[in-house]
């Protein structure tokens, strides 16, 4: 990519995004291009369309989804698969129409089968069952793999799609019914310390800054400390534990989002569609059982109380290990600690809160 080159990033606002427009400034990228989604509407086609034939982007990193955790996929299976359908459709399909000359395509590591083979390699695509529990999303962000296949096939573009592990990092989503594993987990600890430290002051910051989810939010009296506790009791935090979903003895990967933006841009500036392939994995190949990432959420925020679990909800899938020797193979890998990760997003959350 050129220096002075057009770069739209779709989805600039969330996790993945934000982080990708900050690694393009600090490589010296200085024509970003960027509309929220107030602005701009990306499941509507000829929206979409007008904004690439207005603004004529050279390179486009399609960051722009609607995610979350096992909860909301379970709640909002339709919103899922018609969004993430209609978003990628749009957006790759206005790239070819108007000539831009790369663009990268970021999936997610549930495209795979749930049972497949561990680690997943990218070739275990469609050969067995997915995950029910995110189903809707995993269909989408196929679809939109194979979408980019098939025009760099017929059309002889230079479309990349890349499979990233679970990504935590600044500006995460902490709404305890829409957000991923670690900020969600890292939130319930937080809120839990608060709670036994009697630091009803930090909680009402903290809960005006992020919604709970649940609708309990519209419940809350934030002039009662009791409704407040009551409220923080049914997502999982009181003062002497926490209540995580499953058993813990699941196992999940965790990257930290500076490290997806640094392979992206990576990809964009060294690699070719025919380098690549029909998708890469973005990971470092290791995992971690859940109830060893809890124990160490829990030491980082300080939480002297128990873990308890609820195995009446789901674990999901067992294990979601990915393959990182195409990656690695193509000169990247992963730079930052899980734990020294962790430790600077809490960090980053407490801040922000002040």
């Amino acid at each position: 990519m050129e220096k002075n080159a057009k770069i739209y990033v779709a989805g600039h606002h969330g996790l993945v995004g934000s982080a990708i427009v900050r690694k393009l400034k600090a490589q010296g990228y200085n024509n970003i291009i960027t509309r929220s989604s107030k602005d701009l509407d990306l499941t509507n086609q000829a929206a979409t369309d007008k904004f690439f034939e207005q603004e004529k982007p050279d390179y486009v990193f399609l960051a722009a989804a609607k995610v979350g955790g096992i909860m909301a996929n379970q709640t909002y299976p339709a919103e899922f698969i018609y969004k993430n359908l209609m978003i990628s459709t749009n957006v790759i399909n206005s790239a070819y129409r108007h000539g831009v000359k790369k663009l990268l395509n970021l999936g997610s590591s549930c495209i795979y089968p749930r049972m497949a083979p561990q680690p997943m390699k990218e070739e275990c695509l469609l050969t067995s069952e997915l995950e029910k529990t995110n189903e809707a999303y995993a269909l989408a962000k196929i679809a939109a793999i194979k979408l980019c296949r098939y025009y760099n096939q017929q059309y002889g573009t230079n479309f990349i799609s890349v499979m990233p592990t679970n990504q935590y990092g600044i500006g995460d989503n902490f709404n305890m019914e829409t957000a991923h594993l670690l900020p969600m987990i890292l939130r319930r600890f937080h809120l839990a310390k608060l709670l036994s430290e009697n630091n009803f002051a930090a909680i009402r910051k903290d809960l005006q800054r992020y919604k709970l989810g649940w609708g309990l939010d519209e419940k809350i009296n934030y002039d009662d400390n009791q409704s407040l506790e009551q409220a923080l009791n049914q997502v999982g935090a009181y003062r002497d534990k926490v209540v995580l979903w499953g058993d813990g003895s699941v196992y999940r990967e965790m990257m930290c989002s500076d490290d997806l933006a640094d392979a992206c841009v990576y990809l964009m500036e060294n690699k070719d569609y025919k380098d690549i392939g029909e998708h890469v994995n973005i990971t470092d190949g290791t995992d971690i059982q859940l109830k060893d990432l809890f124990a160490i959420v829990k030491e980082i925020v300080g939480f002297a109380g128990k873990i308890e679990y609820d195995p009446s909800k789901p674990n999901g899938t067992p294990r979601k290990q990915m393959d990182a020797t195409r990656i690695k193979s193509l000169g990247w890998q992963p730079k930052i600690p899980l734990k020294q990760g962790i430790q600077q997003f809490y960090e980053w959350y407490v801040t922000e809160e002040r």
